[in-house]
């Protein structure tokens, strides 16, 4: 596992006061993927519902013009989702930042972190080699500066493991990762992105 000192300190090392920007931050990043799929119809447009039920008076029963009123069985639904909502949540770009060099730290002082390269020339038996050597299991996290074709062909047959670039690193990734396999170029890549000149 990777020591403090072999890190920059000033992504992988800062203080976490607290972990209510790390929860924004996640939060963010789901609410961000949520699809708003959900939709229902509204009295006007379930199917039906043309003719009144019965006449106006004389029955003793209560007036209705439609069958497909929302308080029937069948009918209309109030206030339902109508597939046009928006769930994003807007972080800054500065605290973007800072929640990742938090989420970073905790993981650094857990000794998540592995600053390795995983050389493959395709091949998934090479990965699989490399994790069992290695003895990483459950979740991987693997932060590159550039993804290969080679690293992607070698890594899609291979189950919880996730490659993904050091510029779009997030909340969200860092904290759901068992371990992060950091390659030493994704590094500089880091650096440039949350290092405390670019804050």
């Amino acid at each position: 596992m990777a020591e403090t000192t072999k890190l920059p300190k000033d992504i992988f090392a800062v203080e976490v006061n607290n972990h209510e920007l790390l929860k924004l931050a996640y939060d963010s990043y789901l609410a961000n993927a949520r699809l708003a799929s959900a939709t229902t119809k509204q009295r006007g447009e379930v199917r039906g519902g043309g003719k009144k039920p019965w006449r106006q008076k004389g029955t003793g029963r209560a007036r209705f013009g439609s069958s497909r009123n929302p308080i029937w069985r069948g009918g209309g639904v109030v206030f339902g989702p109508r597939g046009n909502e928006n769930y994003t949540k807007k972080l800054s770009k500065t605290a973007k930042r800072v929640a990742v060099r938090q989420a970073l730290t905790l993981a650094n002082e857990a000794k998540k972190i592995v600053i390795k390269d995983i050389k493959t020339t395709g091949k998934t038996a090479e990965v699989a080699k490399f994790l069992e050597d290695n003895k990483l299991e459950r979740r991987i996290l693997v932060v590159v500066d550039e993804k290969s074709p080679e690293l992607m062909r070698a890594t899609n047959n291979i189950q919880n493991i996730l490659v993904i670039r050091a510029v779009y690193l997030s909340v969200y990734h860092i904290l759901n990762a068992d371990t992060i396999v950091m390659s030493p170029a994704a590094l500089p890549a880091l650096t440039e992105w949350l290092g405390e000149e670019n804050a």
